[in-house]
């Protein structure tokens, strides 16, 4: 009996088993490397459109990747997609989109590959994993106007089959590390910014990535040190169980200890039940201990214990069990000089301090400040269900002479108060609320710096919606591309982009 769903299509028959042979082609035939490609030329043919498009969401941070591209000569794209307009909103709405009439849309097809004749119909469905969550995309585009409704339900089945199989795969093998002798863009681990200081951090997390070793993550108060514990826990052996989070300043020493160790029935007054703590949640996993420095000192030899022994002993027990966790402590504070006035164990120091890193503040960090701003609008955009906003060169400019003492922290709240501000759909200073430049800037900083500063961020800008294309890049900026490539190396701009595409 012909399944409703394939009614309305031209050989129902037909279609329903060449839809069944493609499944039974990725579950036995397909590997890791072969999995995405037949998927996006499955999604194509099934169709009867000249494009078939696979994209992978990364769940931590969002970033969505062109995985796999099936088009006769046209090349594979890097970069993030996520907020491209049309892809974004599937994304955003969890729902199916179908355009009969590309051209006639209101949506921006310029991230499709370019092709002889235009795009002129287009359909992109969601991609569910287990949990019910958005892990992808498949779109299929077609060079005449057709309906393409009618296969949405079907290829969503499909590409969600697809990507479940290549999540088993990668399951499969453990992490690769960056090549130690290559520079890491940060855009490998989900992470913003194409400044050097940004690079070096990049590298070293790729050095510490597929070991056991603990890291310590040092830096100033709002310079991400969970987003990248979270980014080495999702980039690493350990992705698929558990990252756990204890801030050890939330809890006074009694509550801390039986949160982080777990305690048993009748161990204590009130202790009325079994309590499972964090070291056993995060099992096989990753455990943060962020504010480390807080943690009392009768606490700290207890934690050294269970990262000498690698086996916990809840309150009330009478014998300890292994656990197999990764550590990563963080902290704003001075642990050497801590450990001389006495007020953090030096055994413990030098037991989490295995691999430290040290994150760099924001004022560190020259020319991150846009993209990270960028982002962090397209974000709060997204959660407010608003329309992309535009940025003033007066706001730019400000953005690009503040110091952010509360580093990356202090601009995302910025970026987020200057979205609900702003009406007009362009942020302007006076939604910034930035305290104006005292006169003796002037002194150290010159007019000339502050354009190569604004100048630097547009052109990083430029680059990064080109995805680093530094031909089409000139094109629109309207200069030669010797002047754009002396302008780049005036300014200091990597010649690569966050994705990492040069031409």
């Amino acid at each position: 009996m012909t399944d409703h769903r394939f009614t309305h299509l031209p050989n129902p028959l037909v279609y329903a088993d060449t839809l069944v042979g493609w499944f039974a082609r990725l579950g036995i035939e397909a590997d890791e490397a072969t999995l995405a490609g037949l998927c996006a030329t499955a999604a194509a043919e099934l169709s009867q459109c000249e494009l078939g498009q696979l994209y992978w969401r990364d769940e931590t941070t969002g970033r969505l990747d062109l995985i796999a591209q099936h088009l006769t000569g046209a090349p594979l794209s890097g970069g993030d997609f996520q907020h491209e307009q049309l892809l974004h909103y599937v994304l955003a709405q969890n729902c199916a989109l179908s355009l009969d009439d590309l051209a006639g849309s209101v949506y921006e097809s310029e991230f499709l590959p370019a092709a002889q004749a235009p795009w002129r119909a287009l359909s992109c469905v969601p991609l569910l994993d287990r949990h019910k969550t958005v892990a992808g995309l498949l779109l299929c585009a077609s060079q005449r106007s057709k309906p393409l409704e009618d296969y949405l339900p079907s290829l969503r089945q499909l590409g969600s089959f697809a990507l479940h199989q290549l999540s088993l795969w990668r399951r499969m093998r453990p992490g690769l590390a960056p090549s130690p002798n290559e520079p890491v863009s940060p855009a490998a681990f989900g992470l913003i910014g194409n400044s050097t200081a940004m690079e070096q951090t990049c590298r070293l997390i790729g050095k510490v990535l597929n070991t056991t070793y603990t890291v310590l993550l040092r830096g100033e108060t709002g310079t991400g040190k969970e987003v990248v514990a979270r980014a080495i826990h999702s980039a690493g052996p350990r992705r698929d169980e558990a990252f756990v989070v204890q801030n050890c300043a939330a809890f006074p020493e009694g509550l801390l200890e039986s949160e982080l160790f777990g305690y048993r029935k009748g161990a204590f007054t009130g202790a009325e039940r079994h309590h499972t703590g964090l070291f056993d949640a995060a099992h096989g996993g990753t455990l943060l201990l962020d504010e480390i420095g807080d943690m009392p000192l009768a606490l700290q030899a207890k934690l050294l214990r269970v990262l000498q022994e690698g086996e916990v002993r809840p309150l009330g027990a009478s014998t300890a069990h292994k656990v197999d966790v990764r550590i990563i402590a963080a902290t704003h504070r001075d642990l050497d000089a801590m450990v001389a006035q006495g007020t953090f164990r030096e055994d413990l120091f030098y037991r989490l301090a295995q691999f430290p890193i040290e994150l760099p503040a924001l004022r560190e960090r020259e020319g991150d400040v846009w993209p990270l701003a960028r982002n962090f609008a397209h974000a709060a955009c997204a959660a407010l269900g608003r329309a992309p906003v535009e940025w003033s060169n007066d706001a730019l400019d400000q953005l690009s002479s503040h110091g952010f003492p509360g580093n990356v922290r202090e601009l995302k709240c910025l970026v987020e108060r200057a979205v609900l501000l702003c009406d007009d759909g362009v942020i302007l200073p006076a939604h910034l609320s930035l305290p104006s430049t005292p006169s003796t800037a002037s002194v150290e900083t010159t007019l000339r710096q502050r354009m190569e500063r604004v100048e630097r961020a547009f052109l990083i800008d430029c680059l990064h919606k080109n995805r680093g294309n530094r031909t089409r890049t000139a094109r629109e900026l309207g200069v030669a591309r010797r002047t754009l490539l002396y302008r780049l190396a005036r300014l200091k701009i990597p010649t690569a982009t966050a994705e990492g595409r040069v031409d």
